[in-house]
């Protein structure tokens, strides 16, 4: 089988992860037909790595479409611009993977799910962290039912953006809801993961405190509600000057009917027990090893389904629940009250 061409959007920032790391792995699965951004000089640095000919260099992503013969379409770009690559790239009916969140508003998040699913295309999006090997084990032993029934879910991210432009690159600085949107998506997601189940209700606040250097709020403390009955927290900080929970050092606790099971920033997953007479017992997991992880599972995942596989874990149709959280999250702060996320869900895609 001849490998696939993908047309590529964005070559600077997290793209370029994409081009040094990831896709390599599956170079005689996928190649790169044509390479998009405005940023001439990654432009021509990841042109130059991927031996691209000047003819398939572009800074505009419409003739980029009109001119690249490709099969598929990989969006690395911030999340503002999703919308008008998606629209494009169902105009010329290829799959997309892209990475989270789906937009950044839900108006532009329910126009992509609904062009997409009109056109009866596929499209995954980016949820690495699910594929990190303390989650997968944390997420099995959960399934596995030798801890029972889950109760609850806490989770923390708490990072040190303090000083500007920080956080990798500076639009995370300056775009409405930050951390919300660049951050929450992935945490949101993964409790769902988590506890098998969508989020029914959501409530809490997002804000800024007075040191912080984003436009957009930095902090976040939230209570979900799943539709299995799962409780879950979520404490979300990029202002975080004590004990830190960055990236992929996150901070998740499930306490269950038989115990409790915990990941953290050494990302040893440990099992709690508590017996009466007996005390606290600790057992550290012997972690899943999958072939691939985070970011190269997800592109595995979606050239199997292009090869005719299953649906991925993170399909639009699973992956519009997730950040359906995120927005009814933006809702909830604004009108401090609970807000309905099964029922924004609903309207877009016509199911609960």
């Amino acid at each position: 089988m001849p490998p696939h061409r993908a047309l590529m959007l964005g070559a600077g920032a997290m793209a370029s992860g994409w081009m040094r790391r990831y896709l390599p792995l599956f170079r005689e699965r996928v190649e790169i037909a044509g390479l998009v951004d405005l940023d001439r000089a990654a432009l021509a640095t990841f042109g130059d790595l991927l031996g691209l000919p000047e003819a398939a260099r572009f800074s505009d992503m419409a003739v980029a479409f009109e001119r690249v013969e490709a099969d598929c379409c990989f969006i690395v770009l911030p999340p503002a611009v999703h919308r008008e690559a998606v629209l494009h790239a169902v105009g010329r009916r290829l799959p997309i993977l892209s990475e989270k969140p789906i937009a950044d508003s839900w108006e532009a998040c329910a126009d992509i799910y609904r062009a997409v699913s009109g056109a009866g295309l596929k499209m995954q999006v980016v949820q690495n962290y699910r594929f990190n090997a303390p989650m997968l084990t944390m997420r099995r032993l959960l399934r596995g039912g030798g801890l029972g029934r889950i109760n609850y879910l806490v989770a923390r991210f708490a990072a040190d953006y303090r000083q500007p432009n920080s956080w990798g690159v500076p639009f995370r600085h300056q775009i409405p809801h930050a951390l919300l949107v660049e951050g929450a998506i992935h945490h949101f997601d993964m409790l769902r993961n988590l506890a098998g189940a969508d989020v029914g209700t959501i409530a809490g606040w997002e804000w800024n405190p007075a040191w912080s250097s984003s436009k957009g709020a930095f902090n976040t403390l939230y209570l979900l509600g799943m539709n299995n009955r799962v409780r879950a927290s979520y404490e979300g900080s990029g202002t975080a000057a004590g004990e830190q929970s960055n990236w992929h050092e996150e901070y998740y606790r499930a306490e269950c009917e038989e115990g409790a099971v915990t990941v953290g920033r050494d990302r040893i997953v440990r099992v709690h027990r508590f017996r009466p007479g007996a005390g606290l017992t600790t057992e550290e997991i012997v972690p899943d090893r999958p072939q691939h992880e985070g970011h190269a599972e997800v592109i595995r995942q979606f050239l199997d389904w292009l090869d005719g596989g299953p649906p991925p874990e993170t399909n639009l149709d699973d992956n519009i629940r997730s950040v359906a959280v995120l927005f009814a999250a933006i809702e909830a702060s604004r009108a401090e009250r609970f807000v309905d996320v099964e029922g924004m869900v609903k309207e877009v895609s016509g199911r609960g």
